[in-house]
């Protein structure tokens, strides 16, 4: 929503019961002065007679144009006149467009706002940021200002929708939203401008805002307001947008441009200057210039930047500045191009290579050589973690190239990038049709894009379609495969004999893919391995091997490194290392969203919503459920999907509401959010639920498949849960007790201390009501002793509760020193010592705000400090 919409809906808001007076800023009238209290009063100047002498005179003036009274005067008076004006009833003031009003008005406007706190009156003001951030400027001092973010991306879509009739796709919607940095204007006028091509993806998007653009016309109204200087400073952010301070400097030297006007062109709102870093605000501005400049500028600050970037690092983009001259097709130019990319992109430099790439495709003559560098830009862009731009690049691929192994590749590139940042359906599509076209030409790729539609089934919960790629990858075996395509083979052996039910005949093809993992540094093999290792109930083997995948993420790679961040949380969250787990989740988002994966980002989102709900952490765990539910089901992914339903049933054990938690994970199954797999994981919380709700028969049979999958396994920790859900479901106290200690003993052969503390809690519940106080107390004690370790708070009060009705009380805890700040604690520490709010420390941690003010009292007590000051002061 932009100022001017948000103005409307808070008049709209305030309904018949305000009286409104509200004006628009107008720039002709600006250097009048008291031209916008004129407008401003005029429907309650006829209360002006009731004001004491001096004040109304001064308020007569106004009006009557004999010119302006003391200003002490005038703004005393302002403020009289709006107070004695809402006597009647509420009254609602606003003032859009305040860097056009005259500074008189502004003043005594803004004298009155400051002063009318107890009076029935609203005043609004509504700016461009850049006129109301500088102490000269910044006449609305002293009254609270609410910066309006850029849209994002759901609220752009809206826009973008009831502007369409017909609708925007997703990705389209998306890459305005890039374009436009979420500017509510330029997105109107964006969607104006849309053709049917756009609308339905068999066009490119626009890459600008339409020439009639009102936005457009004020960025090139700044723009030629510049003085030459100036301007050419400004193009050169604009031509190169990887600027920084050296090259603008040397660039500056060399054309005898002045720098200190480059003040000018940031005080206008067309660059930013960070540090080192010159970039324009937004892409839409980048555009709006270069299209307006006069080719004459434009090619100047080509020549200047392809002279200044002389290193041997920097050969592509000067390569490709001189390219930027040319007019028409140049093979030589394009080979130089080529030549250029090729070596940026193994150097890592992502943006160069994918930029010179797809410069060197429009200037290059062959079709089929064409098709060759474009997918090569396409691939670039999406390691660059540009995925809209690599969407488009490969749309763009020249009808000669839509059949064979080329098109093959470009299905390929399609099909992983929709599985990492789409819809897993459609992703699975085109990889099926990449590994048709590439059977006869690359079989290994073949076989990995069958791979990749696995995964894209598995994420969409769609196994039956699984099972049916696994047989078309079991007609592509050899008989002696290299180490790394065989793993591939026995990864689908294995997986389908699991989705089978088949837990014992998974156990040897998984175990083999587990074995070949050595004999590989492909880091997707290394993630399918780490799936293939937590199936067989390895934990530790999970973790070395999504560690070594997370080591060997580098370069072409990289895409990989938030998939096996996933595989690295969830084995520390079997492990029972809740806060490693949450540490990885929180860096595989980061990556994810730097990537431009954003089904990786929800992935870990659901993967941290769990975490915090099996802690007991019910606000956090709330505040990344409402981050994750939604676009979860709108990409219909199951695998985050299922999670989530995981996280809230256990929120709703927690909360005594053991009927709905059982009722959701039953239900878990036949929903789109089915995942077979995470519905097993999640049994002991299902079995928990429904004993404490009398639902035995459903728990029992759930627990059956959980047996088989645990004994299949070998592995403590699940074996530890099925004892503890059938000492749960027991009908006899003995029977209870053998399971229960059973349980115990296999804890502490496993690796997880906190679900030995759920079963040692759950134990001495069940002996206090057996009337074996005594025997409670020991396992209670036990419990309380992990859940303060953890700092699990819910579950530390639960211990403490049930050990009081056994008959102790538990002496209050002791706290920890600076040394043993947890990992989250040191995070939010450091934020808060940075300057961050709790509320911005919340966000960016995806934490409630109450989590955060919790950590934040306990970091002061270890630290033995009283105020943010000191906590900066420790931290430097």
């Amino acid at each position: 929503m932009g100022k001017t919409a948000l103005l409307e809906w808070a008049v709209h808001r305030a309904g018949p019961d305000f009286r409104t007076l509200g004006i628009r800023g107008i720039r002709q009238e600006s250097s009048l002065a008291l031209a916008g209290l004129h407008r401003l009063l005029g429907p309650v100047a006829d209360r002006i007679g009731c004001l004491p002498g001096c004040q109304a005179e001064a308020l007569r003036r106004v009006f009557d144009g004999d010119g302006a009274a003391d200003p002490y005067t005038l703004c005393t008076a302002v403020h009289a006149l709006l107070a004695r004006a809402a006597g009647d009833g509420p009254l609602l003031c606003w003032i859009d467009d305040v860097h056009w009003l005259d500074r008189p008005s502004l003043d005594a406007m803004a004298f009155a706002a400051r002063r009318l706190g107890d009076a029935p009156v609203v005043m609004l003001f509504a700016a461009h940021n850049e006129h109301v951030t500088t102490p000269e400027r910044d006449r609305l001092a002293g009254i609270p200002r609410l910066p309006l973010p850029p849209l994002d991306e759901t609220a752009s879509t809206q826009v973008l929708a009831d502007r369409c009739l017909i609708g925007v796709t997703e990705d389209l919607a998306a890459g305005l939203t890039e374009l436009t940095g979420g500017n509510p204007l330029a997105l109107v006028e964006m969607a104006a401008a849309l053709t049917p091509g756009q609308l339905s993806g068999d066009e490119p998007p626009p890459e600008t805002l339409p020439p009639g653009s009102r936005l457009r016309a004020v960025y090139r109204r700044r723009f030629f307001r510049l003085s030459p200087d100036a301007r050419r400073l400004a193009l050169l952010a604009v031509a190169d947008d990887r600027l920084d301070g050296r090259t603008l400097t040397r660039a500056a030297a060399a054309a005898r441009l002045d720098l200190r006007e480059l003040e000018a062109v940031r005080a206008w709102g067309l660059v930013r200057v960070d540090g080192e870093s010159i970039t324009v605000p937004s892409p839409v501005i980048r555009g709006a210039l270069y299209a307006d400049a006069p080719l004459s500028e434009r090619n100047a600050v080509h020549e200047l930047l392809a002279s200044v970037l002389d290193d041997d690092r920097q050969r592509a983009r000067r390569v490709w500045h001189r390219a930027a001259l040319a007019c028409e097709a140049n093979d030589a130019l394009a080979a130089e191009l080529c030549a250029a990319a090729a070596e940026a992109g193994a150097a890592g430099r992502y943006t160069d290579s994918s930029r010179a790439w797809q410069r060197a495709a429009t200037l290059t003559r062959d079709p089929d050589e064409q098709a060759n560098v474009l997918l090569a830009a396409a691939t670039d862009a999406w390691l660059a973690g540009r995925s809209r731009r690599a969407r488009s690049l490969v749309r763009r691929l020249a009808p000669a190239a839509r059949q064979g192994p080329l098109r093959g590749r470009a299905d390929l590139l399609r099909g992983e990038i929709e599985l990492r940042d789409g819809r897993p359906a459609a992703g699975r599509r085109m990889l099926l049709d990449a590994a048709d076209r590439l059977a006869g030409h690359d079989r290994r790729s073949a076989v990995v894009a069958l791979a990749y539609a696995g995964e894209a089934s598995c994420l969409n919960g769609d196994l039956r379609r699984y099972l049916a790629i696994a047989e078309r990858a079991a007609a592509l075996r050899g008989r002696h495969e290299p180490p790394d395509t065989e793993l591939l083979f026995a990864h689908f052996e294995g997986m389908s004999a699991t989705y089978r039910g088949r837990h014992q005949e998974a156990v040897e093809p998984l175990r083999r893919t587990v074995r070949l993992a050595d004999a590989t540094d492909d880091c997707a093999a290394k993630v399918w391995a780490g799936m293939a290792a937590q199936m067989l109930g390895d934990d530790q083997r999970t973790h070395e091997l999504a560690g070594e995948a997370v080591r060997l993420s580098i370069g072409p790679d990289a895409a990989v490194k938030p998939w096996a961040l996933a595989y690295l949380a969830l084995a520390d969250l079997w492990l029972g290392r809740y806060p490693s787990a949450t540490a990885h989740s929180m860096e595989g988002l980061r990556l994810a969203r730097a990537a431009g994966q954003e089904n990786h980002a929800i992935d870990h989102l659901a993967t941290m919503a769990l975490l915090a709900a099996l802690q007991g952490d019910k606000d956090t765990a709330r505040v990344r459920l409402d981050a994750v539910s939604d676009a979860a089901a709108r990409r219909v992914l199951a695998r985050p999907g299922a999670f989530t339903t995981w996280a809230l049933a256990c929120l709703e054990l927690i909360e005594e509401r053991p009927a709905d938690a059982a009722g959701r994970l039953r239900l878990m199954a036949r929903t789109w959010h089915a995942h077979p797999v995470v519905h097993v994981m999640a049994t002991p919380h299902f079995v928990e639920a429904a004993v404490r709700c009398d639902e035995r028969t459903g728990a029992r049979q759930a627990l059956e498949v959980f047996d088989r999958w645990a004994a299949s396994t070998r592995n403590a920790v699940r074996l530890a849960l099925s004892h503890r859900c059938h000492a749960l479901l027991a009908g006899d106290d003995a029977e209870a007790d053998e399971h229960f200690r059973e349980a115990l003993r296999l804890h502490q052969r496993g690796d997880s201390a906190f679900e030995m503390a759920r079963t040692e809690l759950l134990y001495g519940h069940r002996l206090r009501r057996g009337r074996k106080p005594r025997a409670a107390r020991e396992h209670l004690r036990n419990a309380l002793q992990i859940f303060e370790y953890y700092e699990a708070e819910h579950w530390t009060e639960s211990a403490r509760a049930e050990l009081r009705a056994a008959g102790e009380t538990a002496p209050a805890s002791v706290p920890k020193g600076a040394e043993e700040l947890t990992t989250q604690q040191h995070q939010i520490a450091r934020l808060a010592a940075e300057g961050a709010t709790n509320r911005e420390i919340a966000a960016r941690l995806f934490l409630s705000h109450r989590t955060v003010d919790h950590h934040l009292r306990n970091v002061f007590v270890r630290l033995g400090i009283r105020s943010r000051v000191e906590l900066a002061r420790f931290f430097s």
